[in-house]
């Protein structure tokens, strides 16, 4: 069966003691297991890692993760996630990419806090190989051809995680409530976003930063949004309306995650 094609708003280290996400996340990943297996492997591209050309990360066992982030308690920085190695994937991605463009290799380059917290509740158990290829660009068409040349392996079990939020406006949100009522940006954008995709309409969507609502408050920066469109070229159907496994928000940010077809 064909793996999926995700686009998971993965939030910071502490969302894993979120009394909602885990359970929404673990009940997706079930379902996803129930109809069409356990991933062969999984795919991972992170909001946390722009690099051009496209780099291909860790692929062997054992290479500590990348804790991409400070401030937090220290438990958050002792989270281990020993994936298996992922060479045969990394052979694979580099065989779909042109022939003219250059590919870089970053074999000490462990997981970032973009794949592996979600990983941490969706598998585990950590037996499914996983590799992190950077983001080349932030160009939306260009993303989007990304995911086009990775889908196909979805056909061969797969799963291409694209791992952002959905909105990350974080200078203006309230850090005093996770639970704390969204902000109108983050409201409006998020309605944008759903209302495009149940149209098909990847043409808005690419030009989010002029026509989205919300704008700039709700991608001050647009690495978060960005993964998006990698996962929506991995779509078999990319303009067929995605469903929606996660909702809500988080700290006022929406943490809407799709699957596509």
């Amino acid at each position: 069966m064909r793996a999926a094609a995700i686009y998971l708003s993965h939030g910071a280290p502490p969302l894993v003691d979120d009394p909602y996400w885990p359970t929404q996340l673990r009940t997706w990943t079930d379902h996803m297991d129930a109809r069409s297996g356990k991933p062969s492997a999984i795919l991972v591209v992170s909001a946390h890692w722009e690099s051009a050309p496209l780099t291909i990360g860790a692929i062997e066992q054992g290479v500590p993760l990348f804790y991409d982030f400070y401030g937090f308690p220290q438990k958050y920085y002792q989270v281990q996630y020993k994936s298996p190695g992922a060479a045969a994937l990394a052979a694979e991605v580099s065989a779909l990419m042109p022939d003219h463009e250059e590919i870089a290799h970053q074999p000490d380059r462990g997981l970032d806090h973009g794949a592996y917290v979600p990983l941490t509740v969706m598998y585990p158990n950590a037996d499914v190989p996983v590799l992190q290829i950077s983001m080349p660009t932030l160009d939306p068409a260009k993303l989007f051809e990304l995911g086009r040349r990775l889908a196909p392996l979805r056909d061969q079990g797969v799963m291409i995680m694209a791992s952002g939020f959905t909105t990350h406006g974080l200078p203006y949100i309230d850090f005093s409530n996770p639970h704390s009522k969204a902000p109108t940006w983050s409201v409006e954008f998020d309605a944008w976003m759903t209302e495009a995709l149940s149209r098909g309409d990847i043409d808005t969507l690419m030009d989010f930063k002029h026509r989205a609502p919300g704008m700039p408050y709700a991608h001050p920066t647009t690495e978060h949004f960005a993964p998006l469109f990698v996962a929506l070229g991995a779509s078999i159907e990319p303009t067929a309306n995605p469903s929606t496994q996660v909702d809500g928000y988080w700290y006022g940010l929406s943490k809407r995650s799709l699957q596509l077809a």
